[in-house]
């Protein structure tokens, strides 16, 4: 089991949300291997130097770049779910059964897991 992260939980990571803060700590002290998109994290990076709790989040994050053969999976991917944005796509490429997934945007990922079959939990952020 891994925790992938969209952009929403980097987001409330920024606004100091004491719910997300608490549950990065709960999945760190755990030992859960935290993952997220390259693409997300193009999303919300601006200035390292203003941004330096979110900086100490990624950290502990495993950033995966869109890979050979991921773009056209991506691209399926939406068309079958009738969604577009890219970066959604290709985070739910990289959630697996029993993964929690926390998310802003429940409903495209809830959308384009099922197109997948996955069974993973949705977490709100």
């Amino acid at each position: 089991m891994k925790a992938v992260l969209d952009a929403g939980a980097f987001v409330a990571v920024e606004k100091r949300d004491r719910r997300v803060g608490a549950m990065l700590r709960v999945l760190r002290d755990r030992r859960v291997p935290m993952w997220t998109s390259a693409a997300v994290v193009a999303q919300v990076w601006r200035d390292g130097r203003k941004q330096t709790l979110l900086a100490q989040v990624l950290d502990g994050v495993g950033v995966r770049a869109l890979a050979v053969g991921e773009d056209k999976r991506s691209g399926e991917l939406l068309a079958v779910t009738h969604t577009t944005d890219v970066i959604d796509a290709h985070l739910a490429l990289l959630v697996e059964d029993g993964d929690h997934v926390l998310t802003s945007d429940r409903d495209d990922l809830e959308r384009l897991l099922a197109a997948r079959r996955i069974d993973a939990a949705l977490v709100e952020t």
